[in-house]
């Protein structure tokens, strides 16, 4: 789950929905509106929101589900530094992976901080995720580089979304695992250089980038749905003004953005 670049807003939802897209792709930006400040669980420190034992349950499983990405994010894209057609670009893929190892690193090393196994919180996750990439796995270098830039985008849209809802610490680390390794410009650039070469092939990328839309939804929603206390986060139980009226916007957000990355490959959403 990675990509894209730009400075996180963690306040609001609409104001990180698309970082990692970088700008052209980041709903809610711009206009020069200003961001409310915190409220309820989003103003308080970490040891202060853990006293909840429901809310610290749904950090423990965030970052149980966050760091069995990360590590499979790592695990894929040195797959797919096999595909890559240049030295050049297989370098490029494995420093990306390595940054996404980091990022796990992290995650783990704060589910043991705060007195979690690692292993066990990202234990609930590891069927579902492995399912995913299992049903979308790439055929080609290039379906690969559209997964990593726009399946996991859509991946870290959500995230950055529930991101909003965190104590001020969890929600700073959250941001940060989910910064840009690199991909956004990367894939952008390999993407549009090969639909110039051949025209054809951007039909092809545009039916696997739909693909990989559906899934990343529905996989989304499948780990919310199984997990109790995230879900309760979600629809409004442990955070202000979440309401299920909101959780709909908010995929219509990560909807958005995703048409915006498409754009920006040169794709038809």
């Amino acid at each position: 789950m990675r990509s894209m670049e730009t400075p996180d807003t963690p306040e609001t939802p609409a104001a990180t929905t698309g970082d990692r897209a970088g700008d052209d792709a980041a709903p809610g930006k711009g206009g020069g509106e200003k961001a409310p400040e915190p409220t309820g669980i989003a103003a308080q420190d970490w040891d202060t929101a853990a006293a909840d034992p429901q809310y610290r349950a749904a950090v423990v499983d965030l970052l149980g589900a966050l760091a069995y990405g990360e590590l499979a994010a790592f695990e894929r894209l040195a797959e797919d530094a096999k595909l890559a057609p240049t030295l050049e670009d297989k370098a490029e893929l494995a420093k990306m992976a390595s940054a996404e190892f980091h990022h796990f690193e992290r995650l783990r090393g704060r589910l043991s901080a705060i007195g979690e196994e690692p292993t066990e919180a990202m234990e609930p996750f590891a069927a579902a995720l492995d399912g995913f990439h299992r049903q979308t796995a790439p055929s080609d270098w290039l379906e690969g580089l559209v997964k990593a830039y726009v399946g996991d985008s859509i991946a870290s849209d959500f995230y950055r979304e529930v991101a909003a809802r965190l104590d001020s610490g969890t929600r700073d680390l959250v941001l940060q695992v989910l910064d840009d390794t690199g991909h956004a410009s990367f894939a952008i650039e390999k993407v549009r250089a090969a639909i110039e070469a051949d025209p054809r092939v951007g039909g092809r990328l545009a039916l696997w980038a739909r693909r990989l839309m559906g899934e990343a939804l529905s996989q989304a929603q499948r780990v919310v749905a199984d997990r109790d206390a995230l879900s309760t986060m979600l629809v409004g139980g442990l955070a202000d003004g979440f309401d299920l009226a909101e959780v709909g916007r908010m995929f219509s957000r990560i909807t958005e953005a995703h048409t915006k990355r498409m754009a920006a490959l040169g794709l038809a959403a």
